[in-house]
């Protein structure tokens, strides 16, 4: 795990979407710098506490991104190479880290391989780099042949990536991102269905290019450690918790993330030395704010976020509890544009990107909160507490998504921590005795937390 990633803390742009960039790409209008758009948000990014960005996907593509027409080329709807370039050139000059999104397992109908198949039928030299490609069929888009697409999305090509022509391509797309774009990163699409071989190649070519390099893996589902291990990727997409934050909410029960948060991160936890890619929400599942029933509970969620294990990541727009529900057919409303001029001033909640700075600069400035272990020591329906521990420091974080005060009392020889005292970092500096190896934290306020460091 690059060094770097110790104090990662994410923005994660769609910048298709923000950008506002029209809905299907036809391949011949004059490309238009989209992506400048986003200079001012680096400024935002950096007053959040934020220092790395995950910005994707941006190459050419037929519609939303994910369906790849050449990786080569930044999508005209967004700019040029150059225009990627400079960003990234503007990016690292104000210490500010880039990731990119790596689309591999698939690509669009308009790739240019894809399009010579359709063209050359079985005379192509391409045939061999899609998946279950059969002449003898023919494809639900009336081509003459047949081909296996993602999850039965026939825009959704899949790539053969056990034909090394594909992988040569591949990897020398991302050389070319590294050297031209100065990424830091790479963000792998449907990493959970991509050939684990194929991913053991693009990791040792990635830190054999760059010890620093940082890969992280979309999963779903599954044993997170089948893809981040020391020979594929160093984090993946913690889905467990994403949805066990919301939920705990909604359902005032916070029992589910202490659930997972142990099972994930406890003194057994089966990750306790991974550090995953952690989210309330991205452009794939509702913003968080759309989930709960009272927008209160922003808070104490977001203090999760930013406490507990792994790498925090914030998806634009939602510091400021805007709403997007997904349908069946669209994940446009997830999507959305936004004018950084005016989104803060329309803000459903106005205190919730202050909240998440100060959250963030706590965790900023506590290698515990970054990296410490994890112990549970209370949990109730709609009151939770836990500790972070390094050697050097101990901290008591402690929320209640209720609507009154909570009392909370907590045995902290339950985490073996001893201390005379807890000062809480978050709210003006509040002093609680420890008694006996126990501390009562009154009150603990509703919607909101406590962040207290042992002393």
């Amino acid at each position: 795990m690059p060094e770097w990633t110790n104090d990662a803390f994410f923005y994660h742009i769609y910048p298709l979407g923000l950008c506002g960039a029209p809905a299907r790409n036809d391949f011949y209008s004059p490309q238009t710098a989209c992506l400048e758009q986003l200079y001012p948000w680096l400024d935002h990014m950096q007053e959040l506490g934020i220092n790395a960005l995950y910005l994707g996907p941006v190459f050419e593509s037929s519609a939303h991104g994910y369906d790849t027409a050449d990786y080569y080329r930044v999508d005209r709807r967004l700019g040029s190479n150059q225009t990627l370039k400079e960003l990234s050139r503007e990016m690292h000059q104000k210490g500010l880290r880039l990731v990119l999104d790596g689309v591999f397992n698939h690509v669009g109908r308009d790739f240019w391989a894809f399009k010579d198949v359709q063209a050359k039928g079985q005379a192509s030299e391409y045939c061999g780099w899609f998946s279950n490609l059969d002449f003898g069929r023919r494809s639900p888009n009336g081509d003459s042949f047949s081909y296996e697409g993602w999850a039965g999305h026939y825009d959704l090509v899949k790539l053969n990536l056990h034909n090394p022509a594909v992988v040569d391509h591949l990897l020398g797309a991302v050389a070319f991102w590294m050297d031209e774009f100065q990424i830091d990163g790479l963000r792998l699409d449907a990493a959970d269905v991509l050939d684990h071989d194929f991913i053991r190649k693009l990791a040792a070519f990635c830190r054999e290019s760059n010890k620093d390099f940082w890969l992280m893996g979309e999963v779903v589902q599954g044993d997170y450690q089948r893809w981040a291990n020391p020979e594929m990727l160093d984090s993946v997409t913690n889905y467990e918790c994403y949805k066990g934050l919301w939920s705990s909410h909604a359902n005032k029960n916070y029992f589910e993330i202490a659930y997972s948060l142990n099972r994930l991160f406890g003194k057994e936890g089966v990750y306790r030395h991974l550090r995953l890619f952690n989210f309330a929400d991205n452009h794939d599942v509702n913003r968080v704010a759309s989930n709960l029933n009272n927008p209160a509970e922003l808070y104490p969620l977001y203090c999760l976020l930013f406490t507990m294990p792994g790498i925090p990541s914030i998806y634009y727009g939602s510091e400021w509890g805007i709403e997007g529900k997904r349908t069946n057919r669209s994940d446009t409303m997830l999507r959305p544009a936004l004018d950084l001029a005016k989104a803060p001033s329309g803000s459903l909640q106005p205190a919730l990107a202050p909240a998440i700075s100060r959250f963030a600069r706590l965790r900023q400035e506590s290698e515990a909160l970054k990296w410490g272990d994890y112990r549970q020591l209370f949990v109730g329906s709609q009151q939770f507490a836990f500790s972070r521990r390094t050697a050097n420091e101990s901290f008591i974080v402690a929320v209640n998504s209720a609507d009154k005060p909570a009392v909370v009392e907590l045995d902290l020889r339950l985490a073996g921590i001893e201390g005379r005292e807890v000062v809480d970092l978050l709210n003006d500096q509040e002093v609680f005795p420890i008694k006996a190896g126990k501390v009562c934290l009154d009150p603990v306020w509703p919607g909101w937390a406590r962040v207290l460091r042992v002393r």
